[in-house]
């Protein structure tokens, strides 16, 4: 309670919670007075949840009884929070696991079947499922059995153990409670995290520009340029040396550049999408070509930095420039907002206006607001199961790099979060063809070269119907592959592990269910097929001698992964 209070006190945090209940209220109030509305509607909805408990009630008692019975309601399949047997075998803990389920599928139900306003549904349906998430029974010593049996056992060390760590992490967090999802003792970005050997040849004051060495004896002639997003860190691309995407690209003999954004601070505030594509995008474009020798190069845009890609290419497009493309990949890009999934939650006209009169304060937006929404968006498998098991269990989380990579946030600059927000997921502009950068509109059917798109079958950020309906809006949308698994997992996912699948067939067309329905399924990881699709635009090699990195007209500022990437929020 202290290193909760203690920032508040001193006034260095000012609490949101009030303004975000009241937008929660408003919603569900929406679903709640259509119910309401309508005395028949009312019975009906009291008698559906009514009849469950009742039915419920009655095979209680007949198990009681001794009699077999079959559960009125299950957990779904894939639903961790119950795998304790006594869940199912005591009949206290399997009525109480129904009753909530009962209660959670009602509620849902609700929201489903209320009359409401699309947006005002989508909202509802995402805050009844936190809520829900959040009182679960699994979530509460006394109504946990699993939990129970601990406490009991350790006579409650267990939980001295975990409000031990509940203090440190509210301390971590500056008086705002940081779960940690891994143990940050076991990782440290150069020493076991991004590790794949190379330069920083070029910096300013928005990036910096690693170029990777050679590990063959020859290369693709044309270079490949990176574009992380700058939301996160770009070492999700170069994880440890199993999962690095990176290195194992410079295994496969292609010369790679890496795009490291700036953790920016309050001096940054007014550097908007147009410094970022300038300063950032293009700048990286020109000194891999230069420091190569290449006249050509293939750019890689993740998630929003494949949308800053696009916008690029239409930007150049609409000024008439040639830069050299042999072609673009985008990875889990969204470049049509329509069908963006629960982040639209967070976005409207109201809370965008209240985001950036905070942003205009600090000048950024701290990155532990983006990862709490980006783990709200799967609360049951990243805030729940940690809150058990650290605060309720007293157990230290397993190291998982990828979840240490998550939990390494960075800061947006207000402008170009601003600028982001409202034209791609408020207005969605960039879809429609009306957006305008750096004096230009950018229309996206003025871009025309070799494209492959990775979409995620589970994708909860860049939802793969999202991604399809995206390509759509190119002059021709090209290779389109659909990859197992979720926005890092299903891009992340180096051959050697044999994990996973992909989809491949025709390009983006009509409806992503019947792409499916007619595509080929390959085991394992796309990356060799990527691969394989790179060097059909080009199959020239040069000596990798030509191509140690700070050997050419740019020459080594630091060892790679750079000092940028380790500026910590």
């Amino acid at each position: 309670m202290a290193a909760y209070l203690r920032p508040r006190e001193e006034g260095r945090i000012r609490d949101d919670v009030a303004e975000e209940l009241t937008e929660v209220a408003k919603t569900i109030g929406n679903v709640a007075e259509y119910w309401l509305a309508d005395p028949q509607r009312t019975v009906e909805a009291q008698s559906r949840l009514i009849g469950g408990y009742l039915e419920l009630w009655t095979t209680a008692l007949k198990r009681l009884g001794g009699e077999k019975t079959r559960p009125v309601v299950e957990p779904a399949t894939r639903d961790s929070r119950f795998a304790d047997p006594e869940w199912n075998s005591n009949p206290f803990f399997d009525a109480l696991k129904q009753a909530y389920l009962l209660t959670a599928n009602w509620a849902a139900d609700m929201v489903e079947e209320a009359e409401i306003d699309a947006r005002t549904k989508h909202k509802a349906e995402f805050y009844v499922r936190q809520i829900a998430g959040a009182v679960s029974p699994s979530n509460f010593v006394l109504t946990n059995p699993e939990l129970l049996r601990t406490t009991l056992a350790s006579n409650g060390e267990n939980l001295v153990r975990g409000m031990k760590m509940l203090a440190e992490d509210i301390e971590a967090g500056g008086g705002d409670l940081k779960i940690r999802q891994t143990d940050d003792s076991k990782f440290r970005v150069g020493e076991n995290l991004a590790v794949t050997p190379g330069k920083v040849i070029f910096q300013n004051e928005l990036m910096q520009l690693i170029q990777y060495a050679p590990q063959t004896e020859s290369v693709l002639a044309t270079p490949v340029v990176i574009i992380p997003p700058w939301i996160n860190k770009f070492y999700v691309l170069d994880l440890t040396a199993e999962k690095s995407f990176v290195r194992w690209a410079v295994e496969s003999g292609l010369t790679v550049f890496m795009v490291s954004w700036v953790n920016p601070g309050p001096e940054l505030a007014a550097k908007g999408f147009e410094d970022y594509m300038k300063d950032g995008v293009l700048t990286a474009f020109d000194v891999a070509k230069k420091a190569t020798g290449a006249k050509d190069f293939h750019a890689v845009g993740y998630c929003v930095g494949g949308t800053m890609l696009a916008m690029t290419l239409a930007w150049l497009a609409a000024t008439g420039a040639k830069p050299g493309l042999a072609s673009a990949t985008f990875l889990t890009t969204q470049v049509d907002f329509t069908y963006a999934g629960d982040l639209k939650v967070f976005i409207d006209e109201e809370q965008v206006a209240s985001l950036e009169r905070k942003m205009l304060e600090a000048g950024v937006m701290e990155g532990s607001k983006m990862a709490n929404a980006f783990n709200m968006l799967r609360a049951n498998d990243l805030i729940w199961p940690y809150v058990v098991n650290n605060y309720l269990k007293g157990q230290a989380p397993f190291p998982f790099d990828i979840l240490y990579w998550n939990a390494d946030s960075t800061r947006l600059p207000a402008a170009n979060h601003s600028f982001y927000l409202r034209n791609c997921y408020l207005d969605n502009k960039l879809a429609q063809g009306s957006l305008m950068l750096a004096g230009k509109t950018l229309d996206l059917k003025a871009i025309d070269l070799p494209m492959y798109s990775v979409a995620t079958r589970e994708d909860h950020i860049a939802p793969a119907a999202s991604v399809f309906l995206g390509l759509q809006k190119f002059a021709r949308p090209g290779r389109f592959v659909l990859a197992g698994s979720g926005h890092i997992a299903g891009v992340i996912n180096p051959p050697a592990r044999g994990k996973y699948q992909y989809w491949t067939g025709g390009p983006a067309a009509g409806k992503l269910e019947d792409w499916i329905a007619k595509a080929e399924m390959h085991p394992g990881s796309w990356w060799p097929d990527w691969r394989g699709w790179i060097e059909e635009r080009g199959s020239a090699r040069v000596p990798a001698s030509t191509r140690i990195p700070g050997e050419g007209p740019y020459k080594a500022i630091e060892d790679a992964p750079g000092s940028y990437v380790k500026v910590r929020s």
